[in-house]
């Protein structure tokens, strides 16, 4: 099937109407702490609050997402002030003497805990420029550019951060080379920057070359430092949902620069991995399969997560933007119906995260430190906008 005129018009209608009407009004105002600013993302499915620590990689991506909204879709007083809020308290609160960020504080934004890894850094930048651009404010605008080079200190310099591994099996994952990437789209797009095709090359080379195994038709998760496969339970576990992300990534610089080697790269990558993630009898995309169809070792592996489902239906869409493929609008339709089906609250908004294989509800938990307002908003406003400006 191919989306008609007419259905193209009211699919965009659908997408910013879930937005304003569902999933936004679930977290605003409720989320804005009032008194320490930041937000408090953890809710049940009504939207009580469970706990009132703060997930740091939560205020950076509603940070980023409020003044997003605010830069693309409809200047609200509102959507700044509340981008201004995430800004103003991982400004006060959010990084120790050397400049390092947390990844979890309390309420009021005493450290608790830090990661290994530099992404409550990623998306800082990412809120930091995008709220430069909402406010024309030029001193944070310097700070996201200061922020993005950290990043990629850490990035270029792995041994600047406490490894995760000892070096008798080294690896990497393709996390840290894809959020690169889409970072470095978000500050292209918000406060500019001139070296951005030059960083987005290096990131996709490296993701190609290492993670990419054309042989296999996969996308490896982690690969040794060289790219090579690692036979043991982690290097032959797949995240399908991950790399499905990625490829949109990649389809949305192939849609920039209108070049066709990563159309064809991004849209192997998510026939690839939608073809090993898919679940035949249920619907739904699996959290982890294995390389060799064999088991894999997270006891989680086969339920179905939010976020998955999102990065599809932006995935499938751009590419049948891109392509005009029906294949590419039928897999949208199915995993638009099945997300619907599965994870929307009818009777509060906003999704649920956790379902099982057949999905039966796991949690009525709406956000806590991983899930918060982000990976579904983002598909709503993304969706929302390739369709103000699909071809048809």
């Amino acid at each position: 099937m191919n989306y008609t005129k007419e259905e193209i018009f009211l699919l965009g209608e659908d997408y910013r109407k879930e937005l304003i009407e569902d999933t936004l009004p679930f977290w605003l105002p409720s989320c804005l702490d009032l008194e320490y600013d930041g937000y408090l993302t953890c809710r049940d499915r009504d939207g009580t609050l469970l706990d009132d620590d703060k997930s740091v990689w939560q205020q950076g991506r509603f940070a980023w997402l409020m003044a997003t909204l605010y830069n693309t879709m409809e200047p609200r007083d509102q959507w700044l002030e509340a981008s201004a809020s995430g800004i103003r308290f991982l400004r006060a609160h959010c990084f120790d003497h050397e400049g390092r960020m947390f990844f979890q504080t309390t309420r009021q934004g005493k450290p608790l805990r830090k990661r290994r890894y530099f992404f409550s850094e990623c998306f800082a930048t990412m809120a930091y420029a995008a709220y430069a651009k909402a406010s024309g404010d030029g001193e944070i605008g310097s700070e996201a550019r200061s922020l993005l080079d950290r990043c990629l200190e850490y990035y270029r310099n792995p041994g600047l951060l406490e490894p995760k591994f000892t070096d008798v099996r080294p690896v990497k994952s393709i996390g840290i080379p894809m959020i690169l990437l889409n970072v470095v789209q978000q500050v292209r797009e918000t406060i500019g920057l001139e070296e951005a095709e030059d960083l987005i090359d290096e990131f996709i080379e490296e993701i190609r070359d290492d993670f990419i195994k054309s042989e296999l038709e996969c996308v490896m998760e982690q690969v040794g430092v060289n790219g090579a496969i690692i036979d043991h339970f982690d290097g032959l576990t797949l995240n399908p949902g991950h790399a499905i992300e990625c490829a949109w990534f990649i389809l949305h610089e192939a849609s920039m620069r209108g070049e066709d080697q990563l159309l064809e790269l991004g849209c192997q990558m998510l026939d690839w991995m939608w073809q090993r993630g898919w679940d035949s009898e249920y619907g739904g995309l699996f959290y982890f399969t294995h390389l060799h169809d064999r088991p894999v070792q997270e006891y989680w592996h086969d339920m179905k997560f939010w976020w998955p489902h999102n990065e599809a239906e932006i995935a499938t869409l751009l590419a049948y933007k891109l392509t005009g493929e029906a294949s590419y609008a039928e897999r949208h339709q199915q995993v638009r119906q099945y997300s619907r089906d599965t994870f929307h609250d009818k009777d509060h908004g906003e999704w649920f995260g956790y379902v099982h294989r057949d999905g039966r509800l796991s949690s009525t938990i709406k956000g806590n430190l991983w899930k918060g307002p982000f990976h579904l908003p983002r598909m709503h406003w993304y969706c929302w906008s390739i369709l103000q400006n699909i071809k048809r």
